[in-house]
């Protein structure tokens, strides 16, 4: 497989694949199952899920491995969380949690044959993924597999919607791109939600989003408007096109075949967790 067509296969299944993980961001199932354990739904919680594998872990770690959150939003939450729930137990409470949403989101497909098909596939490429410089990849995938179909398909989609996002952070370092420079010049590419929502999610004061907006004037990257100049659009083409291909791994071993089947599988799945309101329409098409 050249090179060319692995970045092209990496790019497509994660786009067929990614709402199979990320509607967890927006499940009710979570909130209630790790409100119902004491965890404050929000931040709080999403912190300590994607961070429990890890283990208690310090806020300096979360702030690194998920690299675009502001410190201080961190450090309100991580280590508190582990005094409420330890982090073994947030995983098991995840899986439940993500099970239950799958299986409500999908319906009568959840258990069809391809939900099956689609989570070995899954499973085999995550396995094959090199877990060297991939911090929280690695903490994921040395998880027990959880039982069930439903459930190994989403873990599965989890571990490489990890392996990519650790990659992604490698491009944007190399790139010279702090974590809230890279969310400024995402949001800048108008392929996100707003700004507003942007800093107030993710913990930046308006004054450090200003300064980080100079700072990238200063670099030629952000017009006047705040808007990506020539120079901000061909630096974020080349993270993606680096995060691409530092995705390739799991799907170069796989083979294209068998690539091209997990997007012939996941495709009509996403799309009909979508229909039934997995993810905020208008965050996941401009995403």
């Amino acid at each position: 497989m050249d090179r060319a067509l692995a970045r092209e296969l990496a790019h497509r299944c994660h786009n067929a694949v990614e709402p199979l993980h990320a509607f967890v961001y927006f499940s009710p199932e979570m909130e209630q199952t790790f409100a119902g354990a004491g965890l404050k739904a929000g931040r709080r919680a999403y912190f300590a899920g994607r961070a429990a594998p890890l283990g208690p872990v310090g806020a300096t770690v979360v702030t690194a491995t998920f690299y675009n959150f502001s410190p201080r939003l961190v450090e309100r939450h991580i280590p508190e969380a582990w005094r409420v729930v330890a982090p073994a137990e947030v995983v098991n409470l995840r899986f439940s949690a993500a099970e239950a949403g799958l299986r409500r989101l999908l319906g009568e497909a959840a258990d069809s044959p391809e939900v099956g098909e689609l989570g070995e596939l899954l499973r085999e490429a995550a396995g094959q993924a090199p877990a060297e410089g991939r911090a929280l990849f690695a903490a994921h995938a040395d998880l027990d597999w959880p039982d069930g179909a439903v459930a190994r398909l989403w873990h599965a989609a989890t571990l490489l919607r990890e392996f990519r996002g650790d990659g992604h952070i490698a491009a944007l370092v190399a790139e010279g791109l702090s974590g809230l420079d890279a969310l400024v010049t995402h949001i800048a590419t108008g392929k996100s939600f707003r700004a507003d929502v942007a800093r107030e999610t993710r913990g930046w004061t308006e004054a450090e989003w200003s300064a980080a907006e100079d700072a990238l004037r200063e670099r030629g990257l952000l017009d006047d408007t705040g808007a990506l100049t020539d120079a901000g659009h061909a630096l974020r083409a080349a993270v993606e096109e680096r995060t691409d291909a530092a995705a390739t791994a799991p799907y170069r071993k796989l083979g294209e075949d068998k690539a091209r089947r997990i997007v012939e599988l996941a495709k009509p799945l996403s799309r009909t967790l979508l229909k039934a309101g997995g993810i905020p329409r208008e965050l996941f098409a401009r995403g």
